[in-house]
């Protein structure tokens, strides 16, 4: 790799570092609640109180990495997420996880909008397209990363509760290190800074909302494999192997990052390839739904991986067309406003899932949620063939 481009791969390594913190637990989600004994109910409301903290967060602050600086807010969001990690390592009861999960809310969203508006605006070549490619493997790459990690060491390591969250905070100080060798893009005006609703400027609202629904519903289908699959494949599998229902967890996230990989330098319509991402991610949750009657393990792994292709898809050209329309001097802010959306709709997805399963079977929960994401990602496709074909015209 070329020197120029040092600094954002540093970006990029902090912040799939820090979505790796923030995705330890998936895998150990099944094991609390035994040790604690709480409901699925619960489980599903320990995992969105990140999304809850993470939304606020983001609308209240998104402009501060605008106004200060994209260094000082990751290195901020950083030491929060040490925090988050000593809670978990120190957990004796379901308030603590709820606690944890709220300063990880609040760690993300301090720095997912400075990190995504610093890697435009460090890359040597001004390459959006790259730019977005590193964004996208940063949150899907990181958040694959935790669950495996997590996994693999709490089935075959000592103090399965612990030890990833050790390694985790050493990886995260070393990510500290990479962010303070990062220097501040020169020639960036800086907005005067106050606490405020994120403004999307009026002429880019349509293709905002456009790509912003696109995001929302693939990290939603994400969200939903990543919180209570594991339980679900548990249950349909009757395993108890963290290993095995942590690369459940994580083989869609995988396979997103191998599509955006593959698909990076291919010359295509950005919204022409987030229908066909949102049409292969529908098809993926269809499969999944198929897959619970059947018990069938091989059927779940082929629905994550095509959820997982259809997410890398549709999220490499939404945040591409994001970096494209959004102002150089309020970038932080409509990246904020954008990742408030993904959020909001996952923690919708993932609760509801949860109250779901107090009236219904923890299969038919996911079922009904993923039909719901399945139809929702038909109808944005619609939209998105709708704007490929006026842009050929």
């Amino acid at each position: 790799m070329s020197k120029t481009l040092r600094p954002s791969l540093s970006v990029c390594a902090a912040w799939l570092v820090l979505m790796a913190g923030a995705n330890l637990a998936t895998p150990l989600y099944a094991v609390y609640a035994e040790r604690f004994g709480f409901s699925n109910l619960v489980l599903t409301s320990v995992f969105a109180t990140y999304a809850v903290v993470l939304v606020p967060a983001l609308v209240l602050f998104g402009r501060v990495s605008d106004r200060f600086g994209r260094r000082p807010v990751v290195l901020t969001g950083l030491g929060l997420a040490c925090v988050a990690l000593v809670i978990f390592a120190a957990a004796d009861g379901p308030g603590w996880l709820f606690a944890a999960r709220a300063v990880q809310g609040l760690a993300v969203g301090t720095i997912s909008g400075a990190a995504t508006a610093a890697l435009v605006e460090i890359d040597p070549d001004g390459n959006r397209r790259r730019a977005a490619l590193f964004a996208g493997l940063a949150q899907a790459g990181g958040s694959a990363t935790g669950p495996l990690l997590a996994g693999v060491l709490a089935q075959w390591a000592p103090e399965p509760l612990q030890l990833s969250y050790f390694v985790g905070i050493a990886a995260t100080v070393g990510a500290a290190v990479l962010i303070l060798g990062v220097q501040e893009p020169v020639g960036r005006e800086r907005e005067q800074w106050r606490i405020q609703l994120p403004r999307v400027p009026h002429e880019i609202r349509a293709p905002f909302l456009r790509v912003s629904l696109t995001a929302a519903i693939v990290w939603a289908a994400m969200g939903l494999l990543l919180s209570i699959v594991p339980s679900y494949a548990a249950d349909l599998l009757n395993s108890e192997n963290l290993a095995l229902l942590a690369l459940i967890a994580a083989v869609g996230l995988l396979a997103s990052c191998a599509a955006q990989l593959v698909v990076t330098y291919r010359r295509g319509r950005p919204a022409r390839d987030e229908a066909i991402g949102l049409v292969v991610l529908g098809v993926g949750m269809i499969v999944l739904i198929v897959a619970a009657p059947l018990k069938s393990l091989p059927l779940m792994i082929v629905g994550a991986i095509a959820a997982g292709f259809g997410h890398g898809l549709a999220f490499l050209n939404a945040q591409q067309e994001l970096n494209e329309v959004a102002p150089q001097e309020r970038r932080g802010e409509v990246t904020a406003a954008f990742i408030a959306c993904i959020y909001a709709l996952l923690a919708m997805s993932v609760v509801g899932s949860g109250l779901l399963d107090e009236y219904l079977s923890l299969t038919a929960a996911v079922s009904v949620v993923a039909a719901c994401l399945a139809t929702l990602a038909a109808a944005v496709a619609v939209w998105h063939a709708r704007v490929a074909r006026h842009v050929v015209r």
